[in-house]
């Protein structure tokens, strides 16, 4: 890929220091949130990455943990996509679903996503799994996310990342991903040879 290809970005559209007290709120006050991270445009790595560097400089929201790299082929959409490297992210926040689902929005678009095909190619996804003690059917934020526990490219990272994980409604991210046939289930793979990291 040439330096083109790699994205230069600040997604600050999303002004959050208006809706929090400070960066540093405290531990009681925060919910354990589960994100989902995909990409099949560009550098899907870097993409990737940069998601998780944003998601870690939002004030009122600190990284947990991020699960390996998973790659796995589209599924719906056009034909012929490309694959898809996926990865979950689990996080402490102070922040509201609603305002999550913003800041997540804010990402998309800063990494270049469109929404012109449904389950088109995308340079990024960004999509909240789980919100703790949030159950919610608004057409706008449904948690948990619908299909998600039918989804190996969805439970295989989640399972890495939070191994005690469940899907409300669905029970435990481990026996609902074994029901698929494991973690290689619906061509999943595990891609050992790249990461990601969590900001210093």
């Amino acid at each position: 890929m040439s330096s083109s290809d790699h994205p230069i970005t600040e997604p600050n559209a999303f002004d959050l220091e208006s809706r929090v007290d400070s960066a540093d709120t405290t531990l009681h006050s925060q919910r354990c949130a589960v994100i989902a991270l995909g990409s099949n445009l560009g550098n899907r790595l870097d993409t990737l990455q940069g998601a998780v560097d944003a998601l870690a400089d939002t004030p009122g929201l600190r990284i947990k943990a991020v699960s390996a790299v998973y790659e796995t082929e589209a599924v719906g959409g056009p034909a012929e996509q490309p694959n898809y490297y996926n990865a979950v992210v689990v996080l402490r926040t102070s922040l509201p679903p609603r305002d999550l689902l913003e800041r997540g929005n804010a990402i998309e678009d800063a990494f270049g996503r469109v929404r012109e095909v449904r389950w088109g190619p995308r340079t990024l996804d960004v999509d909240i799994l789980a919100y703790e003690g949030v159950v919610s059917d608004d057409p706008q934020l449904v948690l948990p996310h619908p299909r998600s526990h039918e989804r190996a490219f969805v439970l295989a990272p989640w399972l890495d990342a939070q191994p005690e994980a469940e899907v409300p409604g669905h029970g435990q991210v481990a026996a609902l991903l074994e029901a698929l046939g494991g973690p290689d289930a619906q061509g999943v793979k595990r891609r050992d040879d790249i990461r990601l990291t969590l900001p210093e």
